[in-house]
């Protein structure tokens, strides 16, 4: 979207064999998109990134972190290792890039750092606690790096998306869940079970679009004053305005309550 306007956008992949596809749809759409590799946990890539976009267009104007990974499990069933790997893409990886970018951004006294985050970010669930923690972790960066930017011109803003439809994420499929929740041993292994199934639902019957985040990023990076927080979707937006406006003890009572209802039923 931002290339069809304008932008001059660099495309990253880990996946370089994904770049015919990818220029192909960007030609068809007129797009400016250059597409070039990049893998946030390898901060040489990250250099080698962030010097070639400076060498090739003089500065960076805009930074989209959107690199991210899905870890599903309760938390006793998730292994060191898988929960390092989910922080050192979807936190770690979101802090490097936005260093390497910053002093450029911050010499032209200008630009826009987009964060994409997530309703998990504001609100935990049975079976999240890894993922939740590395959202809720980038949220309390961007919230602080707002403050920070914002006397030197360059703004910060979260996008918040709800459950969205992916090609990746499908019924039947492991969508990103730890190794030992297939476990039948686990003693979370039926709750797991029925976490699994109630976010299938809520994939299945979303109505949110990569199109959709995608606006969201645009208007982010392209309106005069951006927002603080894009929250996208409409399950999205009534609960995190319920988490906002609700009093605490009623909100768990009934919103973390019937979650849990639903989780540790049986049958």
């Amino acid at each position: 979207m931002l290339g069809e306007k304008g932008y001059i956008v660099y495309g990253t992949v880990r996946d370089m064999s994904l770049k015919p596809q990818l220029e192909a749809m960007a030609a068809n759409r007129n797009a400016d998109l250059r597409v070039v590799y990049l893998d946030v946990t390898d901060q040489g890539s990250i250099n080698a990134v962030v010097e070639q976009i400076v060498r090739e267009c003089g500065s960076i104007y805009g930074v989209v972190n959107n690199a991210g990974i899905l870890l599903r499990g309760y938390f006793e069933d998730l292994a060191d290792d898988e929960i390092r790997h989910l922080f050192n893409t979807n936190f770690f990886g979101t802090l490097a890039v936005t260093r390497a970018a910053l002093p450029y951004m911050r010499q032209a006294k200008r630009g826009r750092i987009v964060i994409i985050s997530s309703v998990a970010g504001k609100i935990g669930s049975p079976s999240g606690s890894a993922y939740s923690a590395c959202r809720f972790a980038q949220e309390g960066f961007a919230e602080s790096l707002r403050q920070e930017m914002q006397p030197l011109g360059v703004t910060v803003s979260l996008i918040e998306p709800g459950v969205t439809k992916t090609d990746t994420w499908k019924r039947g499929t492991a969508s990103g869940a730890g190794v030992n929740t297939a476990n039948p041993d686990s003693p979370y292994y039926q709750w797991f079970k029925q976490s699994q199934a109630l976010f299938y639902s809520a994939m299945e019957t979303s109505r949110i679009t990569v199109e959709d985040v995608a606006a969201a990023v645009y208007r982010a990076i392209s309106e005069p004053r951006p927002r603080w927080r894009y929250a996208v979707g409409p399950r999205a937006r009534l609960v995190i305005n319920a988490r906002r406006y609700i009093p605490g003890e009623l909100f768990e009572r009934f919103y973390f309550g019937e979650v849990m209802r639903r989780v540790t039923r049986s049958g």
